[in-house]
This record gives C-alpha cells, structure tokens and sequence, in this order.
C-alpha cells in the first residue's frame, strides 16, 4: 500500500519543510503550498491528495479556515488537520472530519494526528 499524499500548507517557510521533513520520515508522501491559492490549484490538479495540513494563519488571502471549508465542499474526502499557535478554533467553526493541532507541536504529536486521520 502506498502512504497517502499529505498537501502541507503553511506560509511561513522554515515552518513548512519542518512538517514536511517530519511527514516525510514518518513515511508519507507530501507536497507543499506557501498560501491557500497554490494548495487549491495542487488540488484542482491533483486528484491523490488524501489530507491537507494547514496553518490558520496564512499572511495574505484566503486563511486556513476558509481553505479547509472550500475543500470540505469540493473535494469532501479529502481529511483536514488545521493548525494554529495563536487561536484556537471552537468545534462549531471546525469543518465536518477537522482536527485541530496545537503550536507549536512535537513532531510524534503531527505524526499521531495524520495516522489518525487515514486509520
């Protein structure tokens, strides 16, 4: 079986390939977008994205809220794992199948929430 493709979007560089590198020594397979426009056009391109991480806060344009309920309405398989070190999201603003982790997080912590995610 091959891992699934986790789309990790997050604006703040160092912070994205730290996920990515974990992710990826977990054994998933990832891709990465600096902002919500780049992570809906690998979705709109890309029909194996099985889970998308994102930041909260994503500097200019849509935030990772907006960008996690246009994902539960287009492309409602896809799993979310929504992150914040600011804010922490009340469970009625969370889409349908969202989980929410805490920054900043230990990398067993990001690891345990996607396992979580695929079963």
């Amino acid at each position: 079986m091959t891992s699934p493709l986790i789309l990790v979007v997050e604006d703040e560089a160092l912070v994205r390939v730290h996920a990515v590198t974990v992710l990826e020594g977990a054994g998933f397979s990832t891709l990465e977008a600096a902002n919500a426009e780049e992570a809906i056009a690998l979705l709109e391109a890309r029909s194996d994205i099985r889970i998308v991480f994102t930041d909260i806060q994503l500097g200019e344009g849509m935030d990772g809220l907006a960008l996690a309920r246009a994902i539960r309405e287009r492309w409602p398989p896809v799993e979310l794992l929504l992150a914040s070190g600011r804010m922490r999201v009340e469970p009625d603003r969370m889409p349908n199948r969202g989980l929410f982790l805490s920054k900043p997080y230990q990398p067993t912590q990001l690891v345990q929430c996607v396992r979580s995610l695929v079963g």
